[in-house]
């Protein structure tokens, strides 16, 4: 057999038009990393979790409600939704308490995905777009109808930090991505739109690599839901898809990211390709259904008729569909009906759907489902759709059949391992992906100079600690990769972090024992290298050219450990985040007011850090903007813009606030810092 004939022995074939996926992030329910959630759905485990009354009513649900009988207290939670290492991002604590959770989330899983795919979070390629997608949240309710919050931090402010169309913005913004930049809404098909949008933008040149998914976290409470007749809502708290009893779906949360870039780019390279999108396609189903949030058949099969062809390929050449599959009776006959008309020429075909694991995570489902399907091919294994009791009867006949039990996904000589991945979103937008399994490469070359050189760093020294041993496991395992990799990865694919240490080892096993010891506080590096120290001292260290390969591998990422900033929830005001100082001498109320609300508006942590400039304390164009406006508000005190620039402390800064108010000041100077503002927007 040629190459011609069989694609998995050519890497280079159709480079063109493939796009491959070089490294993913996720958190879902029961699973707070990939490697959890990849051995929940190997064990066929139901990760959706029932609540007691007393869980419900600790989070403030209704007794009256809990009462209900038709109330099921399930849901697919995210646990420790709320934590967020704002430090690590750059935001105060002010602002990471009105961040919306969906935003915490996702930054940090966006920056696990790029350390995942062996790049630097805030030194990733030029070119990277951002295509991201979020479901509505009681937060940003409960934040846009607050208005003593609107006052305490600005109206715009509290818009940009929860409103999901933000999503993108702020990952390409805190992680310094200069491509393209889209929020994508199509409601529950959202995240596997915006890996359809991020393909074509990388088929067409837009950018070179490109971070795609969504987030899905409409509360961070532990919340039921009230079951009704014909609704779309399961009875019992559990989700069947395409099992004879099937009754609705369960609602669930999750993130999911993937990093996407060129099949050529990243074989060159050096990327480690977890899998090859083929092709995407997108349709809608306009009127041709029964009713504006009904699926339709036709549209369904277009979508996934047009992706094959995109991949120059026949459906029937598919061994698995990854179905939107949300356990709802309509909705589930007619996604069994559109699949089983557009893989007519197969026949075998494993059917599954994720959501009888996790639930339905809306925005976040077509990830999920994406990244499911995707460990799936590479570990070679089919993982089952829990919790059925009965096949379908529509099943009979047709080219597909439910996955009811974990079995090995079998090889095949003339063609590699496919799979398509579809998502259907309420009001008929379609999205079918089809996915390959990553192309045979041989193994890394490892001829670097030895002894290697291990970089690791962290915010805090306790996370250093958590890095040491994490890749100290990965270094035990059988399958370790090549230390050489592990070392050209660490030293061009993390983030230089304030806490520092190093490892200088021969091989594998050496490297896993040093780590160990220094995570256990020991003497880890045996003797001392001078470009080492100069790592650990934070000066700029050029690394050794790597070996010829110089292949980046999947590494543990980084161990996020924020704190708890809370969650708004609707008719709950937010509480201030700082209170004025108290006991003010009277005659220096105007000043102690002055100085009260700078320390609010930069998230000060007293008096002492007025001895800042305005911009060494973190203050912005933005802040200006709200701080201006509250000085007018509040003490009819009309601020100029070159205040803000001036390099004084903002001590100084409040006194000469205060002359202003005594002495009177330049009419129209908000007009002109928003004119400023909306420039620089």
């Amino acid at each position: 057999m040629t190459t011609e004939d069989n694609p998995m022995q050519d890497p280079t074939r159709e480079l063109e038009s493939a796009v491959a996926v070089v490294g993913m992030s996720g958190r879902f329910p029961g699973a707070p990393d990939l490697e959890t959630y990849w051995g929940n759905l190997r064990a066929g485990v139901c990760s959706l979790s029932a609540f007691t009354e007393q869980e419900l009513l600790a989070d403030g649900a209704d007794p009256a409600e809990l009462r209900n009988p038709a109330y099921v207290p399930a849901q697919g939670r995210l646990p420790d939704a709320d934590r967020f290492e704002a430090e690590l991002f750059g935001f105060s604590r002010t602002e990471a308490a009105v961040l919306d959770p969906q935003h915490r989330v996702l930054l940090e899983t966006a920056w696990s995905a790029l350390e995942d795919a062996g790049y630097a979070p805030l030194d990733a390629p030029s070119r990277t777009g951002v295509y991201m997608g979020g479901s509505p949240t009681e937060h940003a309710l409960a934040a846009g109808t607050d208005p003593a919050l609107a006052a305490s931090v600005g109206a715009l402010q509290v818009r940009i930090l929860t409103d999901r169309e933000f999503l993108a913005p702020w990952i390409s913004y805190r992680l310094g991505l200069d491509g393209p930049s889209m929020t994508v809404q199509t409601a529950c098909s959202t995240s596997l739109t915006a890996v359809h949008l991020a393909v074509q933008a990388l088929l067409v040149g837009e950018c070179d690599t490109a971070l795609a998914g969504g987030v899905a976290i409409g509360t961070v409470r532990r919340q039921g839901y009230v079951h009704y007749q014909g609704g779309i809502f399961s009875p019992d708290g559990r989700c069947r898809p395409f099992d004879e009893k099937a009754a609705g779906t369960v609602p669930g949360s999750g993130a999911g990211v993937l990093v996407l870039r060129r099949l050529e780019d990243a074989l060159a390279d050096g990327d480690p390709v977890r899998a090859v999108i083929r092709g995407t396609a997108v349709t809608n189903d306009g009127a041709g259904k029964v009713g504006f949030t009904a699926p339709g058949v036709a549209q369904q099969t277009a979508a996934i008729t047009e992706a094959w062809a995109a991949a120059g390929l026949e459906p029937s050449a598919a061994q698995y569909l990854e179905a939107h599959g949300t356990g709802t009776e309509l909705g589930d006959r007619i996604e069994l009906e559109a699949a089983s008309a557009a893989f007519a020429g197969g026949a075998g075909i494993g059917l599954g759907s994720v959501k009888s694991n996790i639930g339905h995570a809306d925005a976040a489902a077509g990830a999920a489902a994406l990244i499911k399907t995707i460990l799936m091919l590479e570990h070679a294994t089919l993982v089952p759709t829990v919790d059925v009791t009965s096949p379908a009867p529509a099943l009979n006949g047709s080219p597909l059949r439910l996955v009811t039990q974990a079995q090995e996904w079998p090889s095949r000589p003339e063609l590699p391992r496919l799979a398509g991945v579809t998502s259907v979103g309420i009001g008929g937008t379609n999205v079918h992906v089809v996915v390959q399994e990553a192309p045979q490469r041989p193994a890394p070359a490892d001829d670097a100079v030895r002894p290697l050189l291990l970089p690791l760093s962290a915010r805090t020294e306790a996370q250093l600690a958590s890095v040491a041993e994490r890749l100290a496991t990965v270094l035990r395992a059988p399958d370790a990769p090549a230390l050489s990799a592990v070392a050209h990865t660490l030293r061009t694919g993390r983030a230089a972090l304030a806490a520092r240490a190093y490892v200088v080892a021969s091989d594998a096993a050496q490297a896993a024992e040093r780590l160990t010891a220094l995570a256990r506080g020991g003497a880890a590096h045996g003797t001392l290298d001078p470009v080492g120290e100069a790592w650990v001292r934070g000066e700029e260290v050029t690394w050794p050219a790597p070996g010829s390969d110089g292949r980046r591998v999947h590494l543990p990422t980084y161990p996020f450990a924020g704190e708890s900033h809370g969650s708004l929830t609707p008719g709950r005001p937010a509480e201030a985040p700082h209170q004025a100082p108290e006991g003010a001498a009277a005659g220096g109320e105007l000043r102690a007011t002055v100085e009260a609300l700078v320390i609010e508006a930069l998230d000060l942590n007293g008096a002492a850090d007025l001895e800042r400039t305005y911009f060494e304390a973190g203050g912005d164009s933005l802040t200006a903007v709200h701080l201006t406006g509250r000085l007018r508000d509040e003490l009819d005190v009309d601020v100029p813009i070159q205040l803000f620039l001036e390099p004084v402390t903002l001590r100084e800064m409040t006194a000469r606030v205060c002359e202003l108010k005594q002495n009177g000041a330049a009419d129209g100077a908000l007009d002109a810092l928003l004119a400023e503002f909306e420039a620089e927007s």
